[in-house]
């Protein structure tokens, strides 16, 4: 964590010097903005968690509740989103107060009595080790309350807007601001009346109700529910003995649970088959009773029993799975012809069941894919094309979503007769661990993702896919990391550089490097993506370079390794030198990710993402790539 570069910090270094906007932020909502979000579910957290790193930003997120959300539903957190928390500083605080997911059991039929269940099967959560990060379950509250934080810690000193409820907008396309947006206050003094406010861009984080969804023209279509299940989050007394492990639970008598015990040691979640809805129910499923809801969950649970003590909440819901055309506001027939201006995320866009615990970190994942995107075009990174790039990206991984989801849900309604084999369910949850955490996602070519021409450099760093992390050393502390979790969420790519054996600075016979060489451009060259950096600004405020070398960091002298991985930050222009690794002898990060030994040029988005693998002679190729992602005063000189 960098944080003296400025003077000598006695404070908490989370919180970052205020700047821009961030400066006597004004408490009150503002009649003009960049970027107005709507809702302060996962999806508008996390979006403008990432916007408050861009402070010449102006962004506020508004909120229909007085004040934060108290308790919420959602709960399960798969590793990629842990991944994203890591990027975001506050991994390791909720990992130490969550529920921790390392097995599940399955529970079925007793083969010799079937009005009992018996533990038939037990699965490890993550045998193929997909990650480092675990697998928790922790309240959607929380989760808020730690991007609340970090926004309110972030140079642009962002906080919610609550009480204020969205009723319209309108899409002018005239002046600066050419999106207006009819608010209502919902609190306050002013309760009743309504405000109006401008806005560059809009995004509508709404929930399944969008109203933002509906002011665009978008509508969720997709399979009608026909499933019901209660779900009960309580506490309770119980001889059940695995009620402290996620489990799948089918009773002979017909009906099942999913079972996920939730965080602080006493507290479990239930969701409980309620059986086909009928096509003229009109909802009466819905009027299911908590009482009703704990007898179906006891007959299931035969011979034991459950006595519930306290309901923290209860819900009926049925399984239905919808998905929007499109994630913003250009239509099919305008599709080339202007850039989105409101966009919509989470389940604004996107729903299905919450048995496959995917709702809340695949609405994350928008917010972070849409955030650093917005950030760039307003501060003049990026062309606005970028932002067409959000719609195409994620409205494929949703659909995604909803098929796994699809038969996830299926599986977990089935009746035990109806399996084509006894370990059907338990076969598909091993077989398809990879998705549910998160790691499935591979972004196709784009301009923001090249084609794989030399995949074959850097076989364990997927084309569009994200990056997965491994140990390294490095070299000026001798501090054993892992390379990937020094990658925060400010906004930046990065661009690592794997180095050929050569030691830094010169090869065999005194010849310079491909490392050397390729430092050499990327410094000085003015096709290098390092050229389109400010220059007020540090080295590395729009691109963080680090340099992988082969050698251990015993064999490596940090006064040899190129200025370009050594950048001088702040006001003192200090050397960062943390910047420059070696490998871990223990867990060589070329075996582990098939990198080359000729070395290679991994590209990283700042969501996360792999956008390229380049030879470290491709100097060409890399310019060319960034090109159509500079500042019009660099693409077109």
């Amino acid at each position: 964590m960098q944080f003296h570069h400025h003077g000598y910090v006695s404070g908490d270094p989370r919180v970052q010097p205020a700047a821009g906007v961030g400066i006597d932020r004004p408490a009150q909502l503002p009649d003009e903005v960049d970027v107005l979000i709507v809702g302060t579910g996962p999806a508008g957290m996390l979006t403008a968690a990432q916007l408050s790193q861009f402070p010449g930003v102006t962004t506020r997120i508004v909120e229909r509740r007085p004040g934060r959300l108290a308790i919420g539903q959602a709960d399960g957190i798969q590793a990629r989103s842990v991944e994203t928390f890591q990027a975001f500083g506050f991994a390791e605080r909720i990992i130490a107060e969550a529920y921790r997911i390392t097995e599940m059991a399955f529970w079925k039929p007793d083969p010799a009595d079937h009005s009992r269940i018996v533990r038939a099967a037990r699965a490890v959560d993550d045998p193929a080790g997909i990650s480092e990060f675990p697998h928790l379950i922790v309240n959607q509250a929380r989760v808020l309350d730690y991007f609340a934080e970090f926004m309110a810690n972030s140079p642009a000193r962002m906080s919610p807007d609550y009480g204020f409820e969205f009723r319209s907008l309108e899409v002018t396309g005239e002046g600066e601001f050419p999106v207006t947006v009819t608010l209502l206050h919902t609190a306050g003094p002013d309760e009743g009346r309504e405000r109006i406010v401008r806005a560059k861009y809009v995004v509508g984080a709404d929930g399944a109700r969008s109203k933002v969804r509906d002011a665009i023209g978008c509508t969720l279509a997709g399979d009608q529910a026909n499933h019901a299940w209660g779900v009960m989050d309580v506490l309770a007394s119980t001889d059940f003995p695995d009620i402290r492990l996620k489990c799948a639970i089918q009773s002979g008598q017909g009906g099942s649970i999913l079972l996920i015990p939730r965080e602080g040691g006493h507290l479990f979640r239930m969701y409980v088959d309620l059986g086909e809805v009928a096509a003229d129910d009109h909802g009466a499923v819905r009027k299911t009773t908590i009482e009703q809801i704990i007898a179906k969950a006891n007959a299931i649970l035969h011979p034991y029993t459950l006595d519930v003590r306290n309901v923290a909440w209860h819900s009926v819901y049925e399984v239905g799975h919808r998905l929007t055309d499109r994630f913003d506001d250009v239509l099919p027939a305008e599709l080339g012809t202007r850039t989105p201006r409101v966009f919509i995320t989470g389940d604004a866009c996107h729903t299905h069941s919450a048995k496959a615990g995917q709702g809340m970190n695949v609405s994350m994942q928008d917010g972070f894919n849409l955030g650093w995107k917005l950030g760039h075009v307003l501060e003049g990174r990026s062309p606005e094309s970028l932002l067409s790039t959000y719609s195409a990206e994620r409205q494929v991984v949703a659909k995604n979503l909803i098929d796994f989801d699809k038969e996830w849900s299926t599986l977990m309604a089935k009746k035990p007769e109806e399996f084509d084999s006894p370990s059907e369910l338990e076969d598909f949850y091993v077989s398809t661990a990879e998705f549910p955490a998160g790691f499935m996602t591979q972004y196709a070519p784009s301009m923001l993702i090249g084609e794989p021409a030399h995949q074959d450099l850097a076989s364990g760093f997927t084309i569009g896919k994200r990056f997965k992390s491994a140990p390294v050393v490095r070299v000026c502390d001798t501090n054993p990391l892992h390379l990937g979790h020094q990658a925060k969420a400010d906004g930046r790519w990065r661009i690592y550089v794997f180095a050929d054996a050569a030691a830094p600075a010169l090869g065999k016979n005194g010849a310079a490097s491909p490392a050397t060489d390729f430092a050499e451009w990327l410094a000085n060259a003015p096709d290098s993506p390092l050229a389109a950096t400010p220059s007020a600004a540090d080295r590395d405020a729009w691109f963080d370079v680090k340099v992988i070398y082969q050698q251990d960091h015993t064999g490596i002298d940090i006064g040899t390794v190129p200025a370009v991985f050594k950048p001088e930050v702040g006001p003192f222009k200090l050397t960062y030198l943390e910047n420059v690794y070696g490998t871990d002898p223990a867990a060589d990060i070329f075996e582990l990710r098939g990198i080359d030994r000729g070395g290679a040029v991994v590209v990283v988005r700042p969501d996360q993402y792999v956008a390229n693998v380049l030879p470290l002679t491709a100097t060409a190729e890399l310019a060319a790539f960034f090109a159509p992602l500079l500042p019009d005063r660099l693409r077109t000189a």
